[in-house]
Order: structure tokens, then C-alpha cells, then sequence
């Protein structure tokens, strides 16, 4: 699949900025300010001059009318450690119903990738099933877009899904905390709680991005249908009543009300994406509706 955009869409994407429910002290500098003191551009508070600091800081107006040597601190303006988990499970491609899924979640991968870029942020692109197969950080700054393009091109995908270990993987490579993004459909059989506040818990604030598609809540047929299970290749014969159907489509949407009322209980983001709505409208509407990005 060939992932891009066109100019005009990522020249509206330059203008947003993902929105952090946390400060980061980040690495390199940046445009967004940390928790760090240090010579950015914004004014943050004065304390007492010590033996050793930069005099040109002092404030003198502050010195003439209190009599004290004042330093004047500053916000640092530094990078967003921003992780993109992308769900490359079977799941998100199940035999029969196509990739649309799972090139949905890389598109918008693409376009926040582009949004943390053009800010020089640090993303770092991470597929996972049952385990995080690799990291891939393209680097900083917007011309890094089509390193981005080529990498996601190249994932394919395969395994079963299994957060919990995929992020205990990550958790044990012992990265700076950041934004942390999570593009899934959440199908997984050992559930989305554990995972989630897993990555909560490391001091990372999260963000649950779901991918559904109609595919997903409509069984697609009445009558003898035969049921594959796209990660454990097991077979299930039913005969699909409507009365079965409406239960279907009941339990997924069970799934996703439970989703986003768990994300809201734990103060994590939680965005629904559907696969047939423009990336273009995802992005620029739902995202911003839901204080993703700015």
C-alpha cells in the first residue's frame, strides 16, 4: 500500500500540534515547554542568585527596588518523546474483509507522525501483535515524512494480539516517558485494561485510538455462515438468525462502550476511528473534538 499525502493536507497539519495531558523533560530542544528551567523564550519565575550562575539573567529592575539579586528563570523549550504503537495483529486485516482496518491505523500513523515531525518532536513508530517487533524513529523534522512513508509501507500484518506482553516488552527497554499513542481495534482476548494502565503506571500519558470498521459490527450474512478467527485460525459453523446478527452487533459496540468508559474513568485519551471516514476528517475534526491535537 503507497501511504501519502497531499500538500495541502500536510500544510494543515503543520498548524496542529499534539496536546499532552503531561509535561516532558525531553532531549533535544524544541517548540513545546517542559517542566525543565532553562533559556528558553517564555518567563517562568525568579529565584535567589547563587555563587556560579549566569549573571546576564539577573534582574537588575528586581535588584533596585528589592535589593536582592534575583535570576530570571525560563521555560525550556524542548522535544515530546511521542510513541506510536500500531496494531499489526491479524486482526486488523482478518482474511475475507480486506486491509482497510489496518491501513486506516497506518494513515493516521502518517499524520501524526507528520503533526510530532514538523515540531521536532521524537516519535518513535512501533508495530506490535504479541510483542514490539521494532523501533523505528525516523528522526526530527518535517522532511523526515517520507522516511516515515517508506517505513510504514513496509509493515505487514501477522500474529496475534497480546498488549500486555507487547508492552511489558517496551516497558523493560527503559524509555523516557512521553505521549503514548495506542492505534488498535482492542480486540484482545486478555483484554485492553491491563495494557493500558500498564503504560499509565510507567509515567506515560496515553492515548487510545480504536479502529472499527462495519465490517466489525456487522456479522455480513444471515443463514449458514462459517466463522474464522483471524489470529487463531479457529472455525466456527452458526447459523446467523437475526436475532444472532442484532447480538453481534450488541456485543461490539459492548466492546467499545467499555473501551471509552474505562479511558474516561483512567484520565486516558480515547478517540474512535472508522475506517470509512477520510483520514482528512479524522484527523482534523475528531481529533480536535477530542483535545488530541490543537
Amino acid at each position: 500500500m503507497a501511504i501519502g499525502f497531499d500538500s495541502d493536507f500536510l500544510k494543515k497539519l503543520e498548524y496542529l500540534h499534539v496536546v499532552s495531558k503531561k509535561a516532558f523533560a525531553g532531549q533535544a530542544r524544541a517548540e513545546r515547554l517542559t517542566p525543565k528551567r532553562g533559556r528558553g523564550l517564555e518567563f517562568a519565575d525568579y529565584r535567589q542568585y547563587s555563587a556560579g550562575d549566569d549573571f546576564r539573567h539577573i534582574d537588575w529592575k528586581a535588584y533596585r527596588r528589592l535589593g536582592r539579586l534575583l535570576l530570571r528563570l525560563f521555560d525550556e523549550e524542548q522535544d515530546l518523546p511521542i510513541y506510536l504503537f500500531i496494531d499489526a495483529s491479524h486482526s486488523m486485516a482478518p482474511a475475507g474483509q480486506g486491509p482497510e482496518k489496518f491501513e486506516q491505523a497506518l494513515r493516521l500513523a502518517a499524520a501524526l507522525c507528520y503533526i510530532g515531525l514538523a515540531h521536532l518532536d521524537r516519535v518513535t513508530i512501533m508495530p506490535f501483535d504479541s510483542t514490539v517487533r521494532e523501533e523505528r524513529t525516523p528522526g526530527q523534522g518535517k522532511g523526515r515524512i517520507f522516511r516515515v512513508f517508506e517505513m510504514l509501507e513496509q509493515l505487514q500484518v501477522g500474529g496475534t494480539t497480546d498488549m500486555a506482553e507487547a508492552f511489558k516488552n517496551f516497558a523493560g527497554r527503559g524509555r523516557r516517558a512521553g505521549l503514548t499513542v495506542v492505534i488498535s481495534d482492542f480486540l484482545d482476548p486478555k483484554g485492553f485494561e491491563k495494557p493500558l494502565k500498564m503504560l499509565q503506571a510507567r509515567g506515560h500519558d496515553v492515548y487510545a485510538v480504536q479502529m472499527a470498521s462495519e465490517k466489525d459490527r456487522d456479522p455480513g450474512a444471515l443463514g449458514d455462515v462459517r466463522f474464522v478467527d483471524a489470529e487463531s485460525g479457529e472455525i466456527r459453523d452458526v447459523e446467523v438468525t437475526p436475532a444472532l446478527a442484532r447480538a453481534y452487533t450488541a456485543a461490539w459496540e459492548k466492546h467499545t462502550d467499555e473501551l471509552q468508559t474505562f479511558c474516561g474513568r483512567y484520565n486516558i485519551g480515547y478517540i474512535r476511528a472508522d475506517v470509512e471516514r477520510p483520514v482528512e476528517e479524522i484527523v482534523l475534526q475528531t481529533f480536535r473534538q477530542g483535545r488530541f491535537v490543537a
